[in-house]
């Protein structure tokens, strides 16, 4: 691609992401947080810098004198008086290529399971103090003794272990089902929140193999995975302008069924498009890397 193509393309993106990110840039010199909008950089180990950086993905070189800066960033490497991803960069992350394109086909091909109503959010504040609860900055719209009648009568069905992992320790043994990192393979639906939010770690994952169009379209549904997740949950978010999804009530958990299907009808074709991204990166790794895969293991 020659400057004239892909800069008005890292222009663009660059403008696409900013009102994901300044937010988060003016905040955090302050010691400010927001549960919503900071959460994909705190639960994810991906800075807004990295995030804004445009990559073309697997097998364009960027011609140009611009494209030299891509080489200071991890997998890239010169080619033919330009730039482009390296497959070299993918010999140390073989494994993490093969689990993410299991667990991504494994999502795909099972029901989604819609009678988990949330409550993961539920039951990480469950048997709590209301001053221990994970986001102190926000208050709660209900009290204790109704979250933990709410979960009991309810129950929990959480299949993710990201999320299974902060249930506190009078929840946990409540959970229908023991998620661990070696079953989550095994465990993943398309149902899941979290699952869909995983889908930016999958993609960032393999930057700069995975183009930034398909990295900008998972953190978009990512964030609004995140914003049901809180509007489903036991806080007050009424300062971020959403309404709650009371999920305590039978209508509530009709309201959140629906959101949940909406959100997984956004969902499917990015897993799949994700999906056939890394199986073809996974095809069209050097056989170095293979080799090298081998051996290690």
């Amino acid at each position: 691609m020659q400057p004239e193509e892909w800069l008005p393309l890292a222009d663009a993106h660059r403008r696409r992401v900013e009102p994901w990110i300044e937010g988060r840039l003016a905040r955090r010199p302050r010691g400010q947080s927001h549960a919503i909008d900071d959460f994909l950089f705190e639960y994810y180990p991906f800075s807004p810098s990295r995030l804004a950086t445009w990559h073309p993905g697997h097998g364009v070189v960027l011609q140009g004198v611009e494209a030299r800066g891509y080489l200071d960033l991890a997998g890239y490497r010169a080619e033919g008086g330009g730039v482009t991803a390296d497959p070299e960069w993918l010999t140390a992350r073989r494994e993490r290529l093969t689990l993410a394109i299991r667990i991504l086909s494994g999502t795909l091909g099972r029901p989604a399971m819609t009678g988990c109503f949330g409550l993961h959010e539920w039951a990480m504040v469950y048997g709590l103090d209301p001053r221990e609860v994970r986001h102190t900055a926000l208050p709660l719209r209900i009290p204790p003794e109704a979250i933990t009648r709410a979960v009991d009568e309810i129950g929990l069905r959480c299949t993710h272990i990201d999320a299974y992992r902060f249930f506190t320790v009078d929840a946990t043994p409540r959970n229908a089902l023991v998620p661990t990192r070696a079953s989550q393979p095994d465990l993943e639906q398309p149902g899941c929140l979290h699952a869909s939010m995983d889908l930016y770690k999958y993609a960032m994952w393999f930057q700069p193999f995975v183009g930034s169009d398909l990295v900008a379209d998972c953190f978009e549904v990512a964030r609004a995975a995140r914003e049901l997740d809180m509007r489903a949950s036991p806080y007050d978010v009424a300062e971020y302008g959403l309404t709650p999804i009371q999920v305590e009530t039978p209508r509530g958990r009709r309201a959140y069924a629906e959101a949940q299907r909406a959100l997984m009808s956004r969902t499917a074709p990015l897993r799949e498009r994700l999906l056939e991204a890394l199986t073809r990166l996974d095809r069209a790794a050097p056989a170095n890397v293979l080799t090298h895969s081998r051996a290690a293991r």
